[in-house]
């Protein structure tokens, strides 16, 4: 089964990398990231005013442009080439989808078309606080006592600074469930330092904040949830992957040893082919995860785990590889590969990493392996 893109989706893929070749450079990166806000508001103001990306997946009815998770999923990929940061993953690939998996059509119809538009922005907080994405773990509770108030701590909140929309997974007596924050002044953040200086995490805590659940307090959802979230990641993996493969090749081209270009040595040539044919598998897990989400094949859960430990694998060591072939420039902080290599560090572990998403796919790898 192939997963290239049609006609419509190569042309929207050229117009989402033509605005970010033009706007998102090395240097443009590192300006945003000296900004209060951490990431270019003219280009994300550009991107959703002028090619809609953030109403992209999102229905209709309640704002979007009502196209799928396949288009999304490749809107992902030129963001992860072009390392620009921006709310596109935290808030509009995440927690958007993740209101509207848990069904609640009123949650939907007014949250979404400030998403939609990139008015709002969104953020879903989940991770307990030593960062470990588990319903069994998670830090925050939930309590009924004439309306629902939410308590404890969530780490590693993505994209939490500046939401203006606060969605929280948190215990209950019914079980897990997902919640919204009904007043978002209410809750404390902290930035949390990061490794990838491109994303922007958060510390959130929660002293009895009146919130209203999302949905039915059903296990289908969270698992829903979390299987959005990594097939997100992945495809921002999987983009990023690309771009570290792509400029190791070039360089390979360029750079002369010995009176010849270094991409001319056996071993050389060896150690690219094996990058492309991670870089090729990854892309293509990444896509069979979006593309099952988006038909609600049986196996998208499993499919969502597995793309998102290919990739992770995948960018953890085309980062390395770009770094050894690069040499000592790599090291430099003018060049781009240390962005990359520590954007492949930091998103292995976002949602879980590669060992332990393997691992709840275990069962289902073996009966189909």
């Amino acid at each position: 089964m192939s997963f290239d893109p049609d006609e419509d989706q190569r042309e929207l893929v050229a117009l989402v990398r033509g605005v970010l070749d033009q706007r998102a450079d090395s240097a443009a990166t590192r300006r945003a990231l000296d900004t209060d806000e951490r990431f270019d508001v003219d280009l994300w103001r550009l991107l959703c005013e002028e090619i809609g990306i953030a109403g992209m997946a999102i229905p209709e009815e309640f704002g979007g442009a009502g196209f799928t998770l396949r288009e999304a999923q490749l809107v992902l990929e030129e963001i992860g080439a072009s390392l620009a940061p921006s709310p596109y993953l935290g808030s509009v690939a995440i927690a958007a989808q993740a209101v509207l998996a848990s069904g609640d059509a009123e949650a939907a119809a007014r949250l979404l078309p400030g998403i939609a538009e990139g008015s709002s922005s969104a953020a879903l907080a989940w991770a307990a606080p030593d960062g470990r994405f588990a319903p069994e773990r998670m830090g925050v509770r939930a309590e009924n006592r004439d309306g629902w108030t939410l308590s404890g701590t969530s780490g590693f909140v993505l994209d939490g600074a500046s939401a203006d929309v606060l969605l929280v997974i948190a215990s209950s007596p019914e079980g897990p469930r997902l919640f919204e924050v009904q007043d978002v002044s209410a809750v404390r953040r902290e930035d949390t330092a990061t490794m990838d200086q491109t994303l922007r995490l958060t510390t959130v805590h929660f002293d009895a904040v009146q919130a209203r659940p999302l949905g039915a307090a059903d296990p289908t959802v969270l698992e829903t949830v979390r299987a959005l979230a990594l097939a997100a990641v992945s495809a921002v993996q999987a983009g990023t992957a690309t771009r570290a493969l792509d400029e190791t090749v070039a360089y390979a081209k360029q750079r002369v040893q010995f009176g010849r270009t270094i991409g001319s040595f056996q071993a050389i040539k060896h150690r690219l082919a094996d990058m492309h044919v991670r870089v090729e598998v990854a892309r293509t897990a990444s896509r069979a995860a979006s593309d099952a989400l988006a038909s609600g094949a049986r196996d998208r859960f499993e499919l969502a785990a597995i793309a998102k430990a290919t990739c992770s694998e995948a960018l953890e060591h085309v980062a390395a590889e770009m770094i050894q072939l690069h040499g000592g420039i790599a090291i430099t902080w003018e060049h781009d590969a240390h962005l990359i290599f520590k954007r492949a560090h930091a998103l292995g572990q976002l949602f879980g990493t590669a060992g332990e998403e393997r691992e709840r796919a275990a069962d289902w790898a073996l009966a189909h392996g």
